[in-house]
């Protein structure tokens, strides 16, 4: 997997995505800790992270269409220095105490319209940056950098929250930023596929929308992890710090499942760099649908390490279902409409989100935070398995890969 390094190019934006992929991470938690610590309503905290997802999905197709039309790595880089003003300005409004809510939202309305440039970019712009027969080796490499974060960050957003401040948390988000649009600047890629004919914004938007209905694997697959999203993760996200609170005596918990969650992605993706199923879509989604039961067993209450070793469980599952749901979509998918199917993979998965972010705070309210995670977490689980119902996600067969120059099986076997 690391022999994909060799390449300049991807080199420089695997560092560009590792250092911001940390500052994400990190704020979605710090956004749960901080803001139940502020005001200790649940519905602020859904609120907020509402403002960062609800205009991440508008205009997420908008994004992929820019993605296919300019140079990706210029529309990252300008995304990444919206955002990294974003959080600066956010930090320094915590730092002097004149922090609201409302300004929050506002700037999470903004981050949140520069990042849905930034994801369909990204995504086309990998395959660009390695030969053909790496592409599962740079998909794995990125996962395993995305579930590395995943990990280390809800630790250290628990840390810098509670224990120096929000302040900081925010701050180094907008470092990050900072340091990837650095790299980035030095990305040259390479050419991939013939142009697409280019055409009115809303024609690009359609054509992208007809690449993925076309697909059953792919709407269907987004369809299923799109009510996953709303049922488990979103309240997951929202009353996690609470139910910490209440049924384990400290918010910490929150944290620390979630870096346990991080220790199974990073798991998985390493093993799904290796491992080639002869159905990667079947496998992935009997490996990846259990996820959102980790959320039922979480508020269920079990002793920590029950809840710590079910979330390295089901992260395993995700890092699986991850790598070869890229891969599929890289290697099946014309280059040319990479960015905007990507972009409808992120909506549709997205799409739910921000109104699960807004309901979980009125759903605790009425039923108690526990059972909404619980109940949640179960539904999520019977709405991931519908995904698996297409005969094309049962049946898709792996591609068989083009063969590299025959001196780079050698040169990889002296390096290890």
């Amino acid at each position: 997997m690391f022999s994909v390094l060799r390449s300049r190019d991807f080199r420089l934006l695997w560092l560009s995505q590792s250092t911001s992929m940390i500052g994400d991470a990190l704020v979605i938690v710090a956004i749960g800790l901080y803001v139940t610590r502020l005001t200790g309503n649940p519905s602020d905290v859904g609120l907020v992270l509402a403002a960062y997802s609800l205009p991440l999905v508008l205009f997420l197709l908008v994004g992929g269409v820019v993605a296919d039309r300019l140079p990706r790595q210029t529309v990252m880089i300008a995304s990444d220095i919206t955002r990294g003003v974003l959080h600066g300005v956010l930090a320094l409004l915590i730092a002097v105490g004149a922090v609201r809510v409302w300004q929050m939202v506002i700037i999470g309305v903004l981050f949140g319209s520069a990042e849905a440039f930034f994801r369909p970019a990204y995504t086309g712009l990998v395959p660009q940056t390695v030969p053909e027969w790496d592409i599962q080796n740079a998909q794995a490499l990125s996962g395993v950098s995305t579930e590395l974060a995943t990990f280390v960050s809800p630790a250290l957003a628990t840390a810098l929250v509670l224990g120096v401040g929000g302040a900081a948390a925010f701050g180094l988000d907008a470092v990050t930023f900072a340091i990837s649009a650095a790299m980035l600047s030095r990305v040259r890629a390479r050419a991939r596929g013939p142009a697409g004919v280019r055409s009115t914004v809303l024609t690009e938007m359609r054509e992208g929308a007809a690449a993925v209905r076309e697909r059953t694997w792919v709407w269907a697959t987004i369809a299923a992890f799109s009510a996953a999203l709303l049922v488990a993760l979103a309240p997951f996200f929202v009353l996690g710090a609470a139910v910490a609170r209440h049924v384990y005596g400290s918010e910490a918990v929150f944290g620390i499942a979630n870096a346990a969650w991080g220790v199974g992605t990073v798991t998985g993706v390493v093993c799904g760099s290796r491992w080639r199923p002869r159905r990667p879509m079947l496998t992935g989604m009997l490996a990846g649908v259990p996820w959102p039961g980790a959320i039922a067993v979480y508020a269920a209450g079990p002793p920590l390490a029950v809840v710590y070793g079910v979330m390295v469980l089901a992260g395993v599952g995700i890092g699986l279902f991850g790598v070869w749901w890229e891969t599929a979509l890289a290697q099946r998918i014309p280059p040319h409409l990479l960015s905007r199917v990507s972009a409808w993979d992120w909506m549709g998965s997205l799409a739910l989100l921000p109104a699960g972010y807004l309901l979980a705070g009125p759903a605790a309210g009425a039923f108690g935070a526990t059972p909404v995670l619980l109940y949640g977490g179960l539904l999520g689980v019977g709405a991931g398995a519908l995904g698996l119902l297409p005969r094309s996600t049962r049946t898709l067969r792996r591609l068989e890969e083009h063969s590299a120059p025959a001196a780079r099986p050698r040169k990889a076997a002296r390096v290890f």
